[in-house]
């Protein structure tokens, strides 16, 4: 952005933040497209990348008395839409029709290839993931997801209860889910989620 274009975009902010309806259509008319690329490459769904642009605007507009001119608004945008994103990612994850509406109506365009690149793809993830754990919460999820075992069994064979088990699972699946949701795409994500890796 140059420096001509960075001070009508003040200008335009400014007047937003008295409630100049025509300067928010105008940034509105300006960021409406990157901000929909932007979340259709998070969330993979026209309909709801769509929704995600209105949502923000919305934010926009009830919070403009609190703009500030002089910070970015393109920074301010991005980041809002990136965090609401992600929100709606860990809604989804936790949600069987979102889930399916969105991961699983992209997984009908891929290919065998790009199949198995992705699963090497989330192999690698995981791993990564699995990394961030300390050494203790990785060694009691490991003998849930990978042994099978139980709460109890796992208590009992460690020498600690099992409410201190349970709280190392919710933990451990925490620090799981937000490090993949931050350092992945959405199908990858929720590919990981949906076949209970974490």
């Amino acid at each position: 952005m140059t420096e001509r274009e960075l001070h009508k975009e003040q200008l335009l902010v400014k007047k937003l933040s008295q409630g100049d309806e025509k300067a928010f259509r105008e940034l509105f008319d300006g960021y409406r497209n990157q901000l929909y690329r932007f979340s259709l490459g998070m969330l993979s769904s026209e309909a709801y990348a769509k929704e995600m642009v209105q949502e923000v605007f919305l934010k926009v507009w009830t919070k403009r008395e609190s703009l500030n001119p002089e910070l970015s608004f393109r920074s301010y945008l991005f980041t809002i839409t990136r965090n609401k994103n992600i929100k709606f990612l860990k809604k989804a994850a936790n949600n069987l029709k979102l889930r399916e509406e969105i991961f699983y109506r992209s997984q009908k365009s891929a290919n065998t290839t790009e199949k198995y690149m992705r699963e090497a793809d989330l192999e690698v993830l995981r791993q990564k993931a699995l990394d961030q754990l300390p050494p203790k919460r990785r060694i009691i999820f490991e003998m849930s997801r990978n042994e099978g075992k139980s709460y109890e069994t796992i208590g009992q064979e460690l020498g600690i209860s099992t409410s201190t088990v349970k709280s190392q699972m919710s933990k451990a699946l925490e620090t799981l889910r937000n490090f993949i949701l931050e350092n992945k795409d959405i199908n990858t994500a929720l590919v990981i989620m949906s076949l209970s890796y974490f």
